[in-house]
């Protein structure tokens, strides 16, 4: 399949500066217009079906390859208009910036020892900035666990060419697009789901831990691996499982999300998300035989 990507929701007709490079985009960004890390070209092969994102998925070799094709999907037509009208509409405290109102893609090294899974992209974060967790407070709080972590080599995530890097971690969402109210739909987080197993494909024999932000992505995770246990494990704070996969046993380690509803109410501390990491670390030390 060709390239067949177009916006068919609202597009900006105003070019507006990227925050950090200058570059002027229009909102939502075209691929391979020069936003900084995205992997696409206007060639990418874009998906519009379920059965087309099943297709390329499968299809994918790289992550490279993979994460262009992802940062194109256009199979969900609610999410794309969504994502599509909140990168016109905009914020008010962002109406000068362009937004990258496209699917997040995983961000991190290619084989990491540890896995986070995210529910979605944050309407005005990720899907503002082009990388997934960043320019909101939910990665702001996680970016800065990672840091003292070990796990990444700076506190602050402002935007896609702010020099953040993961270290043995990477970190992807199982829906890729914003959606209303943070809320997927069932028939959307299916249609979602073959981006994630690629990614779990290729990323998956180097991986210790997945540490899941949530109920949800807990049980994302739960479904990208054959032989699952039964009965399921139950998602909790600090709750863990071990998991039988094709590259052998790796361990799902449950995290509360990282959002404002949980860290303005106290329900996750600093403390208690240090404490994950540590623990993911230390699993994924055992396992290397460090």
């Amino acid at each position: 399949m060709g390239p067949i990507f177009g916006h068919s929701g609202r597009v900006s007709p105003q070019l507006l500066p990227h925050p950090r490079t200058g570059q002027l985009f229009p909102s939502p960004v075209p691929p391979g217009t020069g936003w900084p890390g995205d992997p696409a070209t206007p060639s990418t092969p874009v998906a519009k079906t379920p059965a087309q994102v099943r297709r390329l998925a499968a299809s994918a070799k790289t992550l490279d390859d993979l994460d262009a094709m992802i940062s194109v999907c256009r199979a969900c037509p609610r999410l794309v208009a969504w994502r599509e009208e909140v990168a016109v509409t905009k914020r008010k405290s962002f109406a000068d910036q362009p937004y990258w109102g496209r699917p997040a893609t995983g961000f991190g090294p290619e084989a990491p020892r540890i896995l986070i899974a995210g529910l979605a992209p944050a309407a005005q974060g990720a899907n503002r900035t082009g990388r997934v967790f960043t320019g909101d407070r939910s990665g702001d709080f996680l970016f800065a666990a990672l840091h003292r972590a070990g796990l990444a080599n700076q506190a602050v995530c402002v935007d896609a060419a702010d020099g953040m890097r993961l270290i043995d971690t990477r970190m992807a969402a199982a829906v890729r697009c914003a959606p209303p109210g943070n809320a997927p739909e069932p028939a959307e987080r299916a249609t979602c789901a073959p981006w994630l197993a690629a990614e779990w494909r290729l990323v998956g024999p180097s991986v210790a831990v997945i540490v899941a932000l949530g109920g949800f992505a807990w049980r994302a995770a739960l479904e990208l691996i054959a032989d699952r246990p039964k009965p399921a494990p139950k998602f909790g704070h600090g709750a863990t499982a071990t998991l039988t996969t094709a590259y052998g046993d790796v361990t799902l380690l449950g995290c509360y999300h990282p959002s404002q509803q949980n860290t303005f109410t106290g329900r996750l501390t600093p403390d208690m998300l240090d404490d994950i990491f540590e623990l993911a670390k230390q699993i994924g030390n055992e396992r290397d035989g460090q």
